[in-house]
């Protein structure tokens, strides 16, 4: 059975930080372009960082640029999301998601929900003092 899940998230005060990881099982991550998305209450799910296949390209939208690393282990199967100097606007779920399998060159990732083939079930973080 695929999946991906999501550990990690919790309660932490501004300036704290956290790592959230995504853990793949069922198949091997090291064909699949793998996402980090998060959705706040009332707000459309926003794509934060993403990673290519064989880890050398990663992208990450303005608000977390310079606060968040995004790595992997293939040999572990597992994603990993790095969350410093956390705001309180870093406030959602935070959903890991993989497409793939990818073949041939190492191209950027994109953020675009549908291009998407598995998705995690979401990990809350809540930044507040």
């Amino acid at each position: 059975q695929v999946q991906l899940v999501e550990s990690g998230g919790g309660l932490v005060q501004p300036g704290g930080s956290l790592r959230l990881s995504c853990a793949a099982s069922g198949f091997t991550l090291n064909y699949y372009a793998i996402a980090w998305f998060r959705q706040a209450p009332g707000k459309e799910r926003e794509g934060v960082s993403c990673i290519s296949k064989r880890g050398y390209i990663t992208t990450y939208t303005d608000s977390v640029k310079d606060r968040f690393t995004i790595s992997r282990d293939n040999a572990k199967n597992t994603v990993y999301l790095q969350m410093n100097s956390l705001k309180p606007e870093d406030t959602a779920v935070y959903y890991c998601t993989a497409r793939g399998p990818l073949y041939g060159s190492d191209d950027p990732c994109r953020f675009l929900a549908h291009e998407y083939d598995y998705w995690g079930q979401g990990t809350q973080v809540t930044v507040s003092s």
